[in-house]
């Protein structure tokens, strides 16, 4: 932002903060200083932001029981002082006059987007009567397994609403997010080095950084962090940006490769090819061939028998399958990249090595074929030997917490034999091989909703959904509408009235996680692992209740009334470790889990690393544990794959995917068709490049979609902040209070849209109105709209006419349902082509 725009953004807010919405903090909060305020002296408290996955240690600034303002917990070692845009948004959440106050209930039986649900005021008793009753009549009918969990943003305390309450119940239909969220970056991690989760990255001793698609300044994990500490890697590395738009990442980087959309695997294999035919891998951590001369020569084989591996596993047969042929020619072709551009940022990255990194966003695998892009892409850290090291890509440290109490014991016979139906996803089936460690491990959160549509592979008559707002948040949302009309009785803990509410039949008001909840959550970064705590440092606003352990334990408390005792009777083994007594409420339920879960880290009798606590209150007080610094190299040579090396022929793969087939009694080349590979034979067990799967005929459809996310974007709820919209020019491209669609000037030229008109984005799914923005930052043949407007409820502002206009476009209306099924990760970025119509 310019000096002149941030001023006129802050005018602007601070007259809808004083004049239009009082509710609202001000600007001049952002000030606070732990200095008095209105008389009284403020008090920096410990709290957790969850505006997205960086999971930052936090503070909150209180004045006379108000938030006032918020800023990072310096006592991290992940991110430190450091706090992003988006924490501050958190501010007109938590204090928003639209959130949901009171429990309420539907009083229209009809459901559809034109059917207004007429929610009307009810007690606590009556909604908790409510859910117990309809849990109850599955129980009756033996049908525990018709009902379902699902899951939004969490915390660690998630176990008990997710998984244990649903196993006590007996249903396995305990349906995550995760797979909306950036699944296909794991597949690429575990299938060569056996870590199945999100990585670090040694930025502070990196040499050389490639971000694929990830925009770690906006969207991608510990955003705080880098965020503080990128110019210092500016004056130190070289980065290298392959997007196809100008993110914030590129604007500042030594090179941007605005790819074609989906062509990343091609640009990552030539990387590779000029790695080996140059002699730039990394002879310590790969090997060498045992007589020193380099063979690996452009169309040429190599013998396996001459080179000798160290840490890796594969390579020659990588080559000779693969690479061999992969030349930047070839690539400049598929990418529309130079041949110069990307010869010179091949050499300088593996100059670099073993001190770069080859970083791996959802921008760049969430794409149909995207698993093979995410082990291609990741490979390159096990050619340049910055996997496990200095300045490269590293798993998170280990963090000593315990579990939950085993929910077995009070699981009885129809629990048991409801759990044993398969989930309603359809994992693991032909089609969706969900690869997570096992087939059918992993969830697709998105085929939910065919699964729930088809009643395959059974009903659904009872849900529950918290924190999560699959109308919105999935691709291709209006079968999620279909699907949750089509279930006789759902209830939704959300803070906002959003539009998976409108289709719900209860609401429960929901405590907001940084302000009002009781939890704990994990990230690492920095080469660090952090526990930050969530903990209440307000009074709940209006009657807002935690999700995960309030309002379960109420729910236990009726189901008990009503003859089901077995989940109450669970919730009072977890015991406060301090004084050895039950719960007897569900507040002291909700502070017992939470000691229960983390006393190694604050029990001095217990402690095995990390910070040290005198106990329980020193821990609070502190707000966050942190990691003992990161064990550089210790997995070479014991990475959890089949040969513990880093493989670049995935025998872990291998493994699975024949399991998978054998299953089914089919091979593994019909696997590949089925889930709409090209990959035959033994390509399928190793990195390579897949061409992209577009939905839309070009000729129809000329232009290729882009969807990114916002500095802003607190996932799909900054949209009834009236900052979100005061400052949306922090995304390079954006305007304030516009939804813009950014096309080239050259295309915008050929179709005769001009800046500001508004146009109509239509793709073979769906279709939404915006403006259109011309800007150089979109490759041509793109189209680039930021994703988090277009809500047509959650509150005043999200919307224009709340329950009928939204208020710009989803670009979920656009992207048709599509996975990559290897993973089960949704299909979201350069998936489907479009056009774009002048209104």
């Amino acid at each position: 932002m310019t000096r002149r725009g941030f001023i006129q953004a802050s005018a602007a807010a601070g007259v809808a903060a004083a004049v239009s919405a009082p509710w609202q903090p001000s600007l001049k909060a952002l000030a606070a200083k732990g200095k008095k305020m209105g008389g009284s002296k403020g008090q920096w408290l410990p709290a957790t932001c969850q505006g997205c996955t960086s999971w930052c240690a936090s503070e909150v600034f209180v004045v006379n029981g108000r938030a006032v303002k918020t800023r990072g917990n310096a006592r991290s070692k992940v991110n430190g002082a450091a706090s992003c845009p988006k924490v501050h948004l958190a501010l007109q959440q938590v204090y928003d006059p639209d959130r949901i106050k009171v429990p309420m209930k539907r009083t229209n039986p009809k459901k559809g987007r034109d059917q207004d649900p007429g929610f009307v005021p009810i007690t606590w008793d009556e909604a908790l009567d409510t859910i117990a009753d309809k849990i109850m009549e599955l129980r009756k009918n033996d049908e525990t397994y018709k009902y379902m969990l699902m899951r939004g943003r969490y915390s660690y305390m998630r176990d008990i609403l997710y998984a244990k309450m649903t196993k006590i119940i007996g249903s396995p239909n305990n349906i995550s997010h995760s797979a909306i969220c950036a699944e296909a970056e794991k597949f690429g991690s575990y299938y060569t080095e056996g870590y199945w989760g999100y990585r670090q990255y040694d930025v502070a001793n990196s040499r050389y950084i490639i971000l694929w698609a990830a925009d770690p300044l906006s969207s991608n994990r510990q955003v705080s962090y880098y965020s503080s500490v990128w110019g210092d890697v500016m004056d130190r590395a070289n980065i290298a940006v392959v997007d196809p738009r100008l993110s914030i990442s590129a604007a500042k980087a030594d090179e941007w490769l605005p790819i074609a959309p989906g062509q990343d695997g091609a640009l990552a294999a030539a990387i590779a090819h000029v790695l080996l035919t140059q002699g730039l891998w990394y002879k310590d951590f790969v090997g060498d061939f045992k007589d020193g001369e380099n063979r690996f020569k452009t169309g040429q084989e190599v013998n396996e028998e001459d080179f000798e591996e160290k840490f890796t596993s594969g390579l020659v047969k990588w080559w000779n399958l693969e690479l061999k042929d992969k030349t930047p020619q070839w690539a400049a072709k598929l990418t529309g990249l130079p041949v110069e551009q990307i010869k010179r940022v091949a050499v300088a990255y593996g100059k670099a090595a073993p001190n770069c990194m080859s970083w791996v966003g959802p921008g760049n695998c969430m794409q149909t074929r995207g698993a093979y892009t995410a082990l291609i892409c990741h490979a390159l850290n096990g050619l340049t030997g910055g996997v496990d090291n200095v300045g490269g890509t590293l798993v998170a440290n280990k963090a000593y917490l315990s579990k939950f109490p085993s929910e077995k014991p009070f699981m009885d016979e129809m629990a048991k034999r409801g759990t044993k139906h398969k989930k309603i996803d359809q994992r693991g089936t032909l089609e969706f091989p969900a690869l997570k460690k096992k087939p059918g491990k992993a969830v697709v959160t998105n085929r939910a909703a065919e699964g729930i549509l088809e009643k395959k592979p059974n009903e659904i008559k009872v849900a529950i959904g918290y924190m999560n707002n699959f109308t919105f948040s999935c691709q291709q949302p209006d079968r999620w509408e279909r699907a949750l009309a089509s279930i006789p009785f759902v209830a939704h803990i959300t803070t906002n009235a959003s539009e998976f509410s409108w289709y719900s039949d209860i609401l429960l008001p929901d405590a907001h996680h940084m302000f009002e909840k009781w939890g704990y959550v994990k990230s690492a970064g920095n080469g660090y692992r952090q526990v930050p705590l969530l903990q209440p440092v307000i009074k709940p606003m209006w009657q807002s209740k935690i999700d995960e352990t309030e309002i379960p334990y109420l729910i236990a408390e009726k189901l008990a009334q009503r003859g089901f005792p077995n989940l109450l009777d669970y919730c009072k083994t977890v015991e406060d470790p301090e004084t050895g007594k039950a719960p007897k409420d569900e507040k002291e339920f909700a502070l017992y889990c939470l000691k229960y879960t983390t006393q190694k880290l604050w029990d001095p009798a217990q402690y095995k690393g990390g910070d040290k606590f005198k106990g329980w209150e020193d821990f609070r007080q502190a707000g966050v544990w942190n990691s003992d610094p990161y064990p550089y190299r210790k997995r070479w040579g014991h990475m959890k794959t089949k040969t513990k090396m880093f493989e670049f022929y995935s025998e872990t793969l291998k493994a699975v995917l024949e399991k998978h087939a054998e299953k089914y009694d089919v091979s593994v080349d019909k696997v590949m068709e089925v889930c709409k590979y090209q990959a035959r034979g033994e390509m399928a067990f190793i990195p390579h490049y897949e061409e992209p799967y577009l939905v839309g005929d070009p000729k129809e459809f000329p232009f290729i979609h882009v969807d990114h996310k916002s500095r802003l974007n607190r996932e799909g709820r900054s949209a009834n902040c009236t900052w979100y919209f005061d400052f949306k020019d922090v995304d390079p491209g954006d305007e304030r209070w516009k939804d813009v669609a950014k096309l080239n000037p050259i295309d915008a030229k050929t179709i005769g849209v001009k800046d500001g008109d508004r146009v109509r984005l239509v793709s073979p799914t769906g279709q939404l109105e915006c403006i259109a923005k011309l800007w150089e930052g979109t490759r041509p043949g793109t189209v680039v709209k930021c994703f988090g407007q277009g809500h047509w409820v959650y509150g005043r502002v999200a919307s224009k006419v709340f329950g009928k206009v939204p208020r710009g476009g989803n670009n979920n209306d656009l992207i048709p349902a599509e996975y990559d099924r290897l993973s089960g990760s949704s299909a979201r970025n350069g998936v489907t082509r479009i056009r774009v119509e002048k209104l």
